[in-house]
């Protein structure tokens, strides 16, 4: 399913339709259970970063996140078997990177997890290195917001 961004909509929007339309879709086309649909994406100011188009835009993404604060927002959708929307939320961390050098850079692009990751680094791997400061949800920044998920499923956390 393409994971396409409309022209004027937030991040934090974005990133909460995404989540409900991917699980909309796979929902419609099961006969029962429930279906919990994510969506991760890194915001820059008003700029968002989905995932790089390849690595010379994950380098692109890094020196654009290089010594600056931005927020990770991840929607999360939970619908019913046959495509019914149950409910659906979305977590914000703020993460900030340290100054990165071109070295960094180069040897975290070259381990190629960035290649499918939002804003291009993934915090459980080696990108973990880059962070100085974390506001709110690890998990969250890791791609699903563990806290929210069991609210919505009515779970202890």
């Amino acid at each position: 399913m393409p994971e396409t961004l409309r022209r004027g909509e937030s991040a934090s929007a974005a990133a909460e339709r995404l989540a409900c339309e991917k699980a909309i879709d796979v929902a419609r086309r099961c006969r029962r259970g429930s279906i919990l649909g994510a969506d991760t994406l890194v915001a820059l100011g008003r700029r968002i970063l989905g995932k790089p188009r390849d690595a010379a835009d994950a380098r692109r993404m890094l020196r654009l996140l290089s010594g600056r604060r931005h927020r990770v927002i991840t929607g999360v959708a939970l619908c019913a078997a046959g495509g019914r929307l149950i409910d659906s939320a979305r977590s914000v961390t703020v993460v900030t990177f340290r100054r990165l050098s071109r070295a960094d850079i180069d040897w975290y692009v070259s381990t190629r997890d960035s290649l499918d990751k939002a804003g291009a680094y993934g915090i459980q791997s080696g990108a973990g290195l880059f962070v100085t400061e974390i506001r709110g949800s690890y998990t969250n920044v890791v791609g699903l917001p563990l806290e929210l998920v069991y609210r919505m499923l009515g779970l202890p956390a």
